[in-house]
């Protein structure tokens, strides 16, 4: 899920004029561009086959008659819902994408970009790397990096507050990451965090399975990272290694399902 900027300075392209008032303001707030920005990309995307080229960047921006930024907040609510891709270098461009593939985590799926038949595996690597992590931070973790850890512990309480389960997985990879940064060891800290980038830059949304409301597994996943951060504060080393091992196995399928 990630863009090339454009490089190429061009003159500010005004914004398109209100067409109607809002509460008496006729003023338009720039998330309310970027989201007509972003259904005038879908309106487009919906008459064409998956996989198609809709053009560049620019192409598109200015079909929207909106700026540089504002069409960059809309290609990220189009990569967001799933609808777009975008391809660096020659012939590159927005598509419309394909049906993307899936990673399940337990009790929830991640929805892929179609470039992404590798993220189940970095997956299941980083899993494998946690136990390294958190021995590394029970050891290395100073008062100041549990208070950090506890910072993205609280990220992931409001995301489930707000119900917004992608906010939470990009919320828990946060954490693992700040984790991984406590390793003295650069080289394994360094591949657990681009294991994570891999998966993070691939993913489009987090979708329920029908097995759980995804609402009740992502609080049940906060409360799970909330314990083993608590418990790296101990230096509980039997308690911390018990939590990972439930964080990788935990409502797993028959499959051995990896979980965010």
């Amino acid at each position: 899920m990630s863009s090339t900027p454009d490089r190429a300075v061009r003159r500010p392209t005004p914004e398109a004029a209100p067409s109607g008032s809002y509460s008496g303001s006729p003023r338009q707030t720039p998330s309310g561009r970027a989201e007509r920005a972003a259904d005038k990309v879908a309106e487009l995307i919906e008459s064409v086959a998956p996989g198609s080229r809709l053009g560049t960047k620019e192409d598109l921006r200015t079909l929207c008659g909106v700026s540089v930024g504002t069409f960059n907040e809309a290609l990220r609510l189009l990569q967001a819902r799933g609808l777009v891709t975008v391809k660096p270098g020659p012939g590159g461009g927005l598509f419309s994408a394909e049906q993307s593939p899936m990673v399940r985590l337990g009790n929830s799926v991640l929805a892929l970009d179609a470039q992404a038949n590798d993220v189940a595996d970095a997956v299941r690597i980083r899993d494998a790397l946690d136990p390294l992590m958190i021995e590394d931070a029970l050891w290395h973790a100073s008062p100041a990096d549990i208070a950090g850890l506890r910072l993205h512990i609280d990220a992931m309480g409001e995301a489930v507050d707000a119900a917004d389960p992608v906010a939470f997985v990009h919320a828990n990879w946060r954490l693992h990451a700040a984790i991984a940064a406590i390793s003295p060891n650069a080289l394994l800290s360094s591949l657990y965090t681009h294991l994570l980038d891999l998966i993070e830059g691939h993913t489009l949304s987090v979708l329920p399975t029908s097995d759980q409301p995804l609402g009740e597994y992502i609080a049940q996943r906060h409360h799970l990272h909330r314990d083993l951060v608590d418990a790296l504060d101990r230096r509980d080393r039997d308690d911390a290694l018990r939590l990972i091992h439930e964080h990788n196995t935990t409502l797993q399928t028959a499959e051995d399902s990896p979980t965010p």
